[in-house]
């Protein structure tokens, strides 16, 4: 089929709507004018967001995202097609790989317990949990369905080295999905021995917006892409013609005013499904984030209307109704003064040139704080340095600030991280010239609940004549989701399949096949 007078309208402002059109422009030969994308924020982006917030003083970021060469295959692919805003000549692939060979991760340990670095390079696994992990890369997946990790391993697992490593880096809940969990130990099987240093880990020269999301913006508007912004797609009619489903009309509201679009012979809809940085807000030194889920956002109700009718459109239901266990509580921190960072160079090993992370495992909260390296945000003055961080556990009260994370001040997050690192002696200083901003976000582990097979629908259904679904909410076998990898797999298989080209996804690293990598990730789970 000749694309070149067809319209593609992609739902989402994420990376996964900004791949999709990349592909579509590359290998479908979509004409880029033919092409729009709705967001519902007033910039494009979804979760990959960094923005200075100018009455504050200082940057905020929603989540840290880590990359891999060897892992990562179609954003790779996605970024050696883009160029580089910062780096003339070089694709943006290019230039990540070129940063990570001068900047380097190691940490002698992550892990910080009563006020030291802990040894943590064995995994701390009772005899029991050895074998149920071993056994569990055996399990078929459908054995799995709604099933917790908590109901598979014994207690002391969730105290163990191993796990405290691993939750911290893939963000996992003891309550969450054992089907993903088992995913993620396949997925990121030669990843297991690096846990406690995080050696293969890459990162972008900048922030992900910065290095990513704006490069491809820039991108696809010279090739003529449309953007609607502050534009919420509220539903999608779908009507069925000779048992082929076709979506046939988009309904949106922009900036208060209800519109609709239909949909033609020929034309095609992509739509990102969910959103876990939905109803998130932002505090202050002095002001503590909203927690609001009582309206959801347009991502979600989206899903529930075209859903509602149509079962193989999946359960969002099961995503975005156990805020408790989908939420945390992050916090950016913008530092004018050397002190934080010149006391946290004795937790962090010399050899890390990039960031470092360190996981307080004493705290209430749970609190992981990343070092960024310098400079994180174009333009960035050369007397700041910021620091990025989360607890796992935002309902319980801190060791030191007696109140619930989710009700503490920018102020008292910092004030319990310095209690915690033993440094009080420079609390005054710290907090004379440092702005922490909390963010309270409800849904971001949503899409690691527990799930069986059906409620995630098919990036494009079976009976689907013109649409297909894109983002972290779509069923990909064998792949992660909580990654940029997931969204962007989802943006090449719903182009490919849907409009029937000659192309397949890049393949997914399979490390189990490695004889190495099974030999040394067994050896540290036994370890």
């Amino acid at each position: 089929m000749n694309n070149k007078k067809s319209k593609a309208y992609l739902v989402g402002g994420g990376i996964a709507s900004l791949s999709a059109a990349v592909y579509l422009i590359n290998d479908g030969k979509f004409k880029g004018e033919n092409i729009t994308i709705f967001g519902e924020a007033k910039k494009m982006g979804g979760s990959l967001d960094a923005q200075k917030v100018e009455h504050e003083k200082g940057y905020a970021v929603r989540g840290v995202r880590f990359c891999e060469e060897k892992a990562f295959s179609c954003t790779f692919d996605l970024m050696s097609q883009i160029p580089s805003l910062i780096t003339p000549g070089k694709t943006l692939r290019e230039e990540f790989v070129d940063f990570n060979k001068k900047n380097k991760s190691y940490s002698e340990s992550r892990l910080f317990k009563k006020g030291n670095l802990v040894e943590s390079h064995f995994s701390g696994l009772k005899l029991k949990n050895k074998f149920k992990l071993t056994a569990l890369f055996f399990r078929r997946e459908n054995t799995l369905d709604n099933l917790e990790i908590r109901d598979y391993f014994t207690p002391s697992f969730f105290e163990s080295d191993f796990w405290y490593n691993f939750c911290t880096v893939f963000a996992f809940q003891s309550w969450h999905s054992l089907a993903e969990f088992r995913r993620y130990l396949l997925r990121s099987i030669h990843v297991v021995q690096y846990l406690d240093t995080l050696d293969p880990v890459e990162i972008t020269p900048l922030n992900q917006y910065e290095s990513l999301v704006l490069p491809i913006i820039e991108w696809l508007k010279k090739q003529g892409v449309k953007f609607e912004t502050e534009t919420g797609i509220t539903d999608i009619d779908f009507k069925t013609v000779k048992n082929k489903k076709m979506a046939n009309r988009i309904r949106s509201v922009h900036k208060g005013k209800e519109e609709e679009i239909i949909i033609g012979k020929n034309n095609y809809v992509f739509t990102t499904l969910g959103s876990m940085v939905a109803n998130s807000s932002i505090g202050s030194m002095t002001e503590a984030p909203i927690l609001n889920y009582k309206d959801k956002n347009l991502a979600w109700s989206l899903w529930e209307n075209i859903s509602k009718e149509n079962p193989e459109f999946g359960k969002p239901e099961v995503f975005n109704s156990f805020v408790d266990k989908s939420k945390w509580t992050s916090f950016t921190i913008t530092f004018k003064d050397p002190t934080f960072f010149v006391l946290m160079k004795k937790y962090i090993n010399e050899r890390v040139t990039s960031h470092g992370v360190v996981t307080l495992v004493d705290s209430n909260w749970f609190a992981t704080i990343v070092l960024f390296y310098r400079p994180y945000f174009l333009n960035q003055p050369d007397n700041i340095t910021l620091s990025w961080g989360y607890g796992l556990y935002p309902d319980k009260k801190g060791n030191f600030v007696k109140k619930k994370m989710l009700e503490c001040t920018g102020e008292e997050i910092l004030t319990e991280l310095i209690y915690h690192l033993k440094s009080e002696k420079h609390l005054d200083t710290i907090l004379e010239s440092a702005v922490c901003i909390p963010c309270m976000t409800p849904y971001v582990t949503s899409q690691l609940l527990p799930r069986k097979k059906g409620d995630r629908p098919e990036v494009v259904p079976k009976n689907s004549a013109n649409f297909a679904f894109l983002g972290q909410y779509c069923e990909i076998p064998n792949d992660v989701v909580f990654t940029v990898e997931y969204s962007v797999r989802s943006a090449q298989t719903a182009v490919y399949n849907l409009l029937k080209l000659d192309k397949k996804p890049s393949p997914i690293y399979k490390g189990t096949h490695n004889v190495k990598v099974l030999y040394n990730a067994f050896k540290t789970i036994i370890s």
